[in-house]
């Protein structure tokens, strides 16, 4: 490999010109042709026993040249890249300049971390609300192991919001059954909101053994294109009434839920937990609101490509983390009613944030010389393979040094920032260009609340709805 030419360009990307040699490309040429000459038909020859030279006779001396570039061209490159000790942050734009028995020449455009400019980021403020736990919030706390401790129990009256229906239903488009849109001995809560609107409804006022034509009309925006909007029947009968009864709220109620002998010490137990995730909670917008003010602070360009290629990570290893739960990616995003194009977008949005902050806080740990010693990342390695059930070793495959180092560093950067500040009043400016940017936006333009749609397991039907965050 030889690197004919170095240039830099604009927006942060350098044009690297390089050679692969003769005998470089004679030798992978050699290992593509016993690769693949197994696979080629060669008329008085047995299959895989054609002479190379018999087949470059027949279909051109370059049949085996594109399959030895790409062969060559990936480690050529970061070879390249080592030499000239640029900091790569994206895939590179390559492109064949020459190519024949002499070897080949190619042109790789590469993207580089971009130069940036830090403003302030120590001695900065930032609101931090107090922790207050009320009362509210300790029922709150409570309502999980009540609705844990209660038990249905039969009545034989009509039914009523709060109650549980044990139903069998049936949906009907345009008179013909559709997909999902049956169940048997489903148990549904009446108005907990679960089915689309009109659906449970319509069940309040039925006894047991009593049936019903259910009309109703799917959401414009439900997940499912041939029922979104779609006005259907569901036939449905009634099964069972059920009303929970709840326990008492007393020492034996504490004693069966948890370990504590009295409801007292159960419910201060539940207050100092709770009280330590709102800290957690509140410690975590403080850092948020330190590190957009620095990131605001800073001065850089961003190349496009250094985030779309951050963007097409997160979204690479969020889609096998779905696929890695046995749910395929495709039902996946029927399910949430989402589609690539939505995913994609909100990967963009969380890489270009990610980007940011990663070259903030590499900025700083440059600016302060932060180093990070052998004893931090054996210590470090040793950490992640406990936490992983791996050997040290094969985690040290998996995450090369250099990444580890720039994550260390990157985390004592942010420590010296969030060390240096002090608990007070955002800057005003920053507030004042929300405040701007709020009162310049359309009330049609803003965002609407975000809406997810109900965590559903594979068996639910098509007939739960969409509800808000």
């Amino acid at each position: 490999m030889n690197v004919k030419s170095v240039e830099k360009q604009e927006k942060s990307t350098v044009e690297l010109i390089i050679q692969v040699g003769a005998e470089e490309f004679e030798a992978a040429v050699e290992k593509i042709y016993k690769k693949k000459r197994a696979s080629i038909n060669v008329p008085g020859f047995r299959k895989g026993h054609a002479p190379r030279k018999v087949i470059e006779g027949m279909y051109g001396s370059g049949v085996f040249y594109e399959d030895a570039v790409n062969e060559l061209y990936p480690t050529a490159y970061e070879e390249a890249v080592k030499q000239e000790k640029l900091d790569a942050v994206a895939w590179p734009k390559v492109e064949i300049q020459e190519m024949g028995k002499d070897g080949f020449t190619f042109k790789a455009v590469v993207t580089v971390r971009p130069e940036v400019k830090l403003g302030d980021y120590k001695g900065l403020s930032a609101p931090k609300d107090e922790v207050v736990i009320s009362d509210e919030d300790l029922d709150g706390e409570l309502k999980p192991y009540i609705e844990r401790a209660s038990r249905l129990v039969t009545v034989e009256r009509e039914a009523q919001n709060g109650d549980v229906a044990v139903i069998d239903f049936e949906g009907f488009k345009d008179g013909v059954p559709f997909e999902g849109g049956k169940g048997e001995g489903y148990s549904l809560e009446l108005g907990s909101g679960t089915f689309i609107p009109g659906f449970e409804e319509q069940v309040v006022g039925l006894k047991a053994g009593e049936e019903k034509d259910l009309n109703v009309t799917f959401p414009e925006d439900y997940s499912a294109e041939d029922l979104a909007g779609a006005a259907v029947v569901f036939h449905v009968k009634v099964n069972d009434v059920k009303v929970k009864e709840r326990p008492e709220l007393d020492d034996e109620f504490a004693k069966d839920v948890s370990e504590f002998d009295t409801l007292e010490a159960f419910k201060a137990d539940l207050g100092a937990k709770l009280k330590e995730r709102q800290e957690a909670q509140n410690l975590n917008a403080f850092r948020e609101c330190l590190m957009d003010q620095v990131v605001d602070n800073m001065e850089v360009e961003i190349p496009e490509a250094m985030v779309e290629f951050q963007a097409e990570r997160i979204f690479t290893n969020y889609a096998q983390r779905v696929t890695s739960q046995g749910i395929p990616f495709e039902d996946y995003l029927r399910l949430t009613g989402q589609t690539m194009t939505d995913m994609r977008s909100q990967a963009m949005d969380a890489a270009n944030h990610q980007v940011r902050r990663d070259l903030a806080l590499s900025a700083i740990a440059a600016a302060e010389n932060i180093q990070i010693s052998e004893e931090e990342l054996d210590a470090e390695y040793s950490r992640m393979a406990e936490q992983f059930k791996l050997e040290v070793a094969k985690v040290k495959e998996s995450v090369p040094m250099e990444d580890l180092k720039a994550e260390l560093a990157g985390k004592k950067a942010a420590d010296l920032v969030f060390d240096s500040a002090k608990i007070g009043p955002a800057p005003e400016k920053k507030q004042e260009e929300k405040a701007a940017k709020a009162e310049d936006t359309p009330a049609e333009e803003k965002p609407a609340k975000p809406k997810r749609t109900r965590k559903k397991k594979v068996e639910e039907t098509p007939t739960e709805k969409k509800a808000e965050d």
